[in-house]
């Protein structure tokens, strides 16, 4: 029988999360974002080798901290996060509030973009940078441009 080239339920390319704390975070997850928990492979001291997530279609991989690894720290050892998730949503401002009341922190709260979208961004407790958006208004280049050129007018980058 032949065997696809990716698991059931998985798209070309998935994000894979190093956590400091990946239990704790994945019960985040489910709560602020509705996560749901695929499987879960743990070492014998608890901690996670590899989980599966699902965030609405989407799959999210996890795992925790293992310092010889190559890709070993999470944002909080490494004091930063280089990566921002991106999630659609159909309510943006409901969505926003149930990842703060989860334990979010605010990073922008929804505003409406020159793009179409309603949008915000939040930063999870384990350091991880997350966005939402509803988009509100289907908008041609030349649109967005002329929004972009009307709301950075008198602005500057940095």
């Amino acid at each position: 029988m032949p065997v696809d080239f990716k698991p059931p339920g998985h798209h070309t390319l998935t994000p894979y999360l190093i956590l400091k704390d990946g239990a704790a975070q994945i019960e985040f997850y489910k709560k602020a974002f509705g996560a749901e928990e695929l499987f879960r492979k743990s070492m014998p001291d608890g901690k996670i080798m590899h989980a599966r997530l699902k965030i609405g279609d989407s799959p999210l991989m996890v795992s925790d901290e293992f310092p010889n690894s190559p890709c070993g720290a999470s944002p909080v050892t490494l004091g930063n996060s280089t990566s921002l998730l991106h999630i659609y949503v159909s309510d943006v401002d409901g969505a926003f509030d149930k990842a703060v009341k989860a334990g979010a922190s605010v990073i922008m709260p929804p505003t409406d973009m020159f793009w179409g979208d309603r949008y915000c961004q939040v930063k999870d407790p384990g350091g991880h940078l997350w966005s939402l958006s509803t988009q509100k208004e289907v908008l041609t280049p030349e649109q967005q441009d002329e929004r972009m050129k009307k709301q950075f007018a008198n602005k500057t980058c940095g």
